[in-house]
């Protein structure tokens, strides 16, 4: 009897651990992306507050506590690039963030075709995704040369 239950509970330990579980996005992923080529200039980092404001999470009523991680590159004008990983407490906020990168974009795309035509059309194939309480952001030279170093 005492083997069975061992044995029971053993196989439930091991259930509970082989759940389906979502990871997110590695902040280390936009370093890799960087890595990978996918840009064409040298982008810069930007800290969380920097990344909170620029994004406009608030708008979409987030906190800046919500944001519990992030890794920024962008560029410093040159071009529309940037990569950016923004980690959250849940995936509901994270869902509420892509919703404000989804905007960010779309405003991007109307500041800059004027000033900068030429960037267009990174900003019309951007990337932006969740991935459990991550999102993603990308627009790139190489957007697929971007996408691959996520993994």
């Amino acid at each position: 009897m005492k083997k069975l239950q061992i044995f029971i509970l053993t196989l439930l330990l091991l259930l509970s651990g082989c759940g389906k579980k979502e990871e997110g996005y590695s902040v280390d992923a936009v370093n890799q992306m960087a890595q990978s080529g996918a840009f064409s200039e040298e982008l810069e980092e930007l800290d969380g507050d920097i990344a909170f404001s620029l994004y406009r999470l608030a708008d979409q009523g987030l906190e800046r506590e919500d944001l519990t991680g992030c890794a920024v590159l962008r560029s410093a004008g040159a071009t529309c690039e940037e990569g950016a990983v923004l980690v959250f407490s849940d995936d509901t906020q994270a869902g509420k963030a892509l919703t404000a990168l989804q905007d960010y974009i779309q405003g991007q795309i109307e500041a800059n075709e004027d000033y900068r035509p030429g960037e267009i059309p990174k900003l019309e194939n951007a990337y932006a995704a969740q991935q459990g309480n991550s999102v993603v952001l990308i627009v790139a030279n190489d957007l697929q040369a971007a996408k691959e170093a996520l993994n």
